[in-house]
């Protein structure tokens, strides 16, 4: 592996698609850090990059804390220029309307929306010197529209498309790619495989299509994808779906 002298932040870095976004950069040559709230769930995502012969830095962030996020970017940049922020914190929920309350709809905000804001602008301190880099957004269907029981959620990432479709508009001329990404269906995790059993039964489980969801390496590979994107031909929101999704 050859190593770059820069780093990829990806803020979100949890089992699945933040942990798969973690493995390919590193596996590209990049140092990460990578924060999640937990950070002592890191450990096997460390294990793993390292054996690849990788380089990470795991931390615990709550990403909704504006001096601990900051500083977190600051030291990967410290580490390394900053060349790649991978905003990545999902807080999908489900609750009726009526029974969404004020401390709910506000958390979400704060995590998926407010974060991102935080996020997208402390990385754009960094690079705009530099007059290069890459800001990235996790996004979903409910980017799109807002569905039955997803007010807080849908209203998080409706706002958190708005911040990176702001950003990108600004930031482009400066050389810095700003881009969304869509995830639209369910990806393969142990929270979306509990929701099927939930509604269809252990029988769904045992016959579960395989064009029904995306593997989360297949999510990182997206983003490796848009990261090499050449500049006279950047993508600023792609939605992505595995092939036997209905839409």
């Amino acid at each position: 592996m050859e190593h770059r002298n820069a780093t990829a932040a990806v803020i979100g870095a949890g089992d699945y698609i933040g942990g798969a976004i973690a493995k390919k950069f590193a596996a590209e040559g990049f140092t990460v850090f990578a924060g999640r709230r937990q950070g002592d769930k890191l450990a096997p995502l460390v294990a793993e990059v390292e054996a690849g012969g990788g380089r990470i830095s795991p931390r615990s962030l709550d990403a909704r804390k504006e001096d601990d996020l900051t500083a977190f970017l600051i030291d990967a940049d410290q580490q390394a220029p900053l060349e790649v922020c991978i905003f990545n914190i999902g807080a999908n929920v489900n609750f009726p309307l009526l029974e969404t309350t004020d401390r709910v709809f506000r958390k979400v905000w704060e995590m998926a929306c407010y974060s991102g804001f935080v996020a997208g602008r402390e990385a754009a301190r960094l690079m705009i010197p530099r007059g290069r880099g890459a800001i990235f957004f996790t996004g979903a269907t409910a980017s799109l529209r807002g569905g039955i029981g997803y007010a807080a959620f849908a209203a998080a990432k409706f706002g958190l498309r708005a911040v990176a479709q702001s950003a990108a508009r600004e930031l482009g001329p400066k050389n810095i790619h700003v881009a969304h990404l869509v995830i639209d269906a369910g990806v393969d995790t142990a929270w979306v495989r509990d929701r099927i059993r939930e509604r269809e039964g252990d029988e769904a489980m045992k016959n579960l299509d395989v064009a029904r969801l995306m593997r989360p390496a297949a999510v990182a590979e997206s983003y490796w994808q848009l990261y090499q994107q050449p500049r006279d031909a950047w993508t600023f929101e792609q939605e992505i779906r595995p092939f036997g999704e209905k839409w």
